[in-house]
């Protein structure tokens, strides 16, 4: 398979298409090789316009979603960025490419190990993987210039929009496994928060623990 093909292909006929033309996303795009972070039984799909099976229930989102989102936070050079659910790693990558460094919180252990190894593996030394429930706390110290949640939730905690600095932006999918806003948070200054809703989509659900059952005595 001819991956710089296909990666062009990805990035000229599907993000762009959808309105994706900020120049420093496209860049990264083409730059962070998608196809190294895809298990490989899913290789020859890591440029199509699908998510792409994880492993443990969870999928990579599509490539225009992940485009719409760079787009959105406009991470900038010197900015820190903190993301929940790190999945295979390449949302972090591209992060990573994008901004100065990244926090990613990863709740299952066998995913952030292994996006660990991608990110490792593709040189990405200004990426820390965290096994831990980023909807519940914060994993990483704030706080972030940019902080995107890379999947669904009913709604955004409230310790993460206090997480921002002031002229951070948050990004979340908001809604059920029926309907979702792509909604984009502007903090103004500490305690205030604005946002606007930028695309309708679905994605998958952030995975939330289940409650561990009481012992019996």
């Amino acid at each position: 398979m001819d991956f710089e093909r296909a990666r062009f292909n990805m990035v000229e006929q599907q993000v762009r298409t959808w309105e994706v033309f900020d120049q420093r996303v496209l860049e990264a795009l083409m730059t962070v090789r998608r196809e190294q972070f895809v298990p490989p039984a899913y290789r020859t799909l890591a440029f199509a316009d699908v998510e792409i099976p994880l492993g443990f229930g969870e999928r990579m989102l599509r490539p225009v979603i992940e485009g719409k989102v760079l787009q959105a936070v406009q991470l900038q050079k010197g900015e820190i960025a903190l993301e929940v659910g790190t999945g295979s790693g390449y949302f972090a990558a591209c992060l990573a490419h994008l901004g100065q460094w990244v926090h990613s919180v990863e709740i299952v252990p066998e995913l952030a190990t292994r996006a660990q190894a991608n990110l490792e593996a593709e040189g990405f030394d200004n990426v820390e993987v965290i096994t831990s429930d980023g909807l519940k706390a914060l994993a990483a110290p704030g706080p972030f210039d940019v902080i995107v949640l890379s999947g669904g939730v009913p709604e955004v905690p409230r310790f993460l929009l206090d997480a921002l600095k002031a002229g951070g932006r948050l990004f979340a999918f908001v809604g059920d496994e029926r309907f979702m806003h792509g909604r984009l948070y502007t903090c103004s200054e500490p305690g205030k928060v604005r946002f606007e809703d930028l695309f309708e989509t679905v994605v998958p659900m952030l995975r939330v623990p289940q409650p561990v059952a009481p012992a019996l005595v």
